[in-house]
């Protein structure tokens, strides 16, 4: 590794400094202007005004119980999302539209026998009840549920069961999927969008403020958005490829009048990475192989380590059209370009060692929402990939706010364990280093041994956990 992480400068100025070095479009702000600057400022949405510039992203906790309900860990990440003083809540939680779909054994899901409004009620009175006890109100606080469907990494059980929308030569051969298995039918896909509409409606009745139909990290509705070699109704064209997002948005907006609609989107992605068996360095091998390659969305088909935004621009027309007007913006999937989609220092042991210096990740991701909110300023963007830059997260936040670029940060592996930077950067606190996350993938890692997920270094609650012991142990064999 021939860079320096963040973390490890010792001044904003040095940090600026390595930034402007690195691309002449990469910046942050020398000083922080707490809740009265940009970040403080409030933004009106329809009939809701969020207070703040903060957004917390949401994540799959590995930490439900099996029938798809909170269990005590659930509820402490939630109440700590409360207490964050961000006030955008872009859904806490991957909540899956049905069993099948789930990502792990788990995760939240609709589970229409064991009362889902009750449960969705109960974890959204946990958050607004701490948020209400810290800032004395919940006023400006904005809160959505994601909707999810795993597809191709679905496992409701130990093992990978994937429901596939078509074959992928490269992620097929990676996961062990049989060239012979059966992709969805259009019946089938149909009925999922059905049970997106009911999981839509069961977070309406329990009080979320939106829902996120998600289009991200190479799951089901993400996929299909690159479904070229797909026959029928949901594939080949891109009016095909979409239609599925499109009955979903509209069964939703007639079923739960009022209830606004977002979506997170992997707008861009590239050829899938895998690790160099004798460094462990992430490479992209076989891709020559490959062209055009026609498996990836906002990938060229020529070029397929690059970008092609042709798609995705004309993605964000069709849900400005569709009056969607919120959008998280997210690159790639951690299951084929985790070194994209998650910037990170550290690998999770299925991982790979980052292919270049991983602050030209997080550039990728502030360069595609730059362009995504220059091409559609009227709508409502949030940006990714902030947590490696660690210290000076806030400098870069502030900065790519007060020039328009973005108009929330999201926070997602920070803010497992440091819930609490937005309100202290709002009121001007120094950060707190030893809560900074690291990247060390740890949260990551346990999942992908069947373990809740957590930071284990620096959470004390995590590190006590006996999983704690046995996540050691796996990390240090060779």
């Amino acid at each position: 590794m021939n860079w320096v992480s963040p973390g490890k400068h010792k001044s904003v100025e040095a940090f600026q400094e390595t930034l402007r070095r690195i691309h002449p479009d990469f910046d942050c702000d020398l000083t922080l202007e707490g809740q009265n600057g940009v970040l403080g400022r409030p933004l009106k949405i329809g009939a809701r005004t969020i207070g703040n510039r903060f957004c917390i992203h949401p994540m799959e906790g590995w930490d439900g119980t099996h029938d798809g309900l909170p269990s005590p860990h659930t509820l402490r990440r939630w109440r700590r999302f409360g207490e964050s003083g961000a006030k955008f809540i872009w859904g806490c939680e991957a909540y899956a539209v049905e069993p099948g779909g789930r990502a792990n054994p788990n995760q939240l899901f609709f589970n229409k026998k064991a009362d889902p409004e009750k449960s969705l009620s109960r974890l959204l009175s946990c958050l607004r009840g701490a948020h209400q006890e810290k800032e004395g109100s919940t006023s400006g606080l904005v809160v959505g549920l994601q909707l999810t469907h795993s597809g191709r990494f679905s496992r409701p059980e130990d093992k990978l069961a994937p429901l596939l929308v078509q074959h992928h030569p490269i992620l097929d051969q990676k996961y062990g999927v049989s060239p012979d298995q059966p992709t969805l039918t259009d019946l089938e896909l149909s009925a999922i969008g059905e049970n997106y509409v009911r999981a839509a409606k069961a977070a309406w009745n329990a009080g979320f403020d939106f829902v996120d139909v998600k289009c991200c990290h190479g799951y089901l509705l993400h996929e299909l958005l690159s479904a070229r070699h797909r026959k029928g109704n949901y594939g080949g064209t891109f009016l095909n490829r979409t239609r599925l997002v499109r009955e979903i948005i509209e069964a939703i907006r007639t079923s739960c009048p009022g209830l606004e609609i977002g979506v997170r989107a992997s707008i861009l992605d590239v050829f899938p990475y895998s690790p160099n068996q004798d460094t462990r360095v992430g490479e992209a091998v076989g891709w020559e192989d490959h062209i055009p390659y026609l498996f990836g969305f906002g990938t060229s088909p020529d070029r397929p380590l690059t970008f092609d935004w042709e798609e995705p621009l004309l993605f964000l027309r069709l849900l400005s059209d569709l009056q969607i007007n919120l959008i998280n913006v997210t690159l790639g999937s951690p299951y084929a370009t985790p070194h994209l989609q998650r910037p990170a220092a550290y690998p999770p042991s299925d991982g790979y060692l980052p292919p270049t210096d991983p602050l030209l990740s997080v550039l990728a991701h502030i360069q595609a929402t730059r362009k995504c909110k220059e091409a559609f300023p009227d709508m409502i963007f949030v940006g990714s990939g902030y947590s490696y830059l660690q210290d000076y997260l806030p400098h870069v936040a502030q900065h790519e706010v007060r020039l328009g670029h973005v108009d929330f940060v999201g926070l997602g592996r920070m803010a497992l364990i440091y819930p609490d930077l937005p309100r202290d950067v709002l009121f001007g606190k120094p950060l707190q280093r030893r809560k900074i996350c690291r990247t060390f993938s740890d949260c990551t890692t346990a999942p992908r041994h069947g373990f809740i997920s957590g930071c284990y270094p620096l959470d004390e609650y995590y590190r006590r956990l006996p999983e704690a012991q046995t996540l050691k142990k796996i990390k240090a064999a060779p």
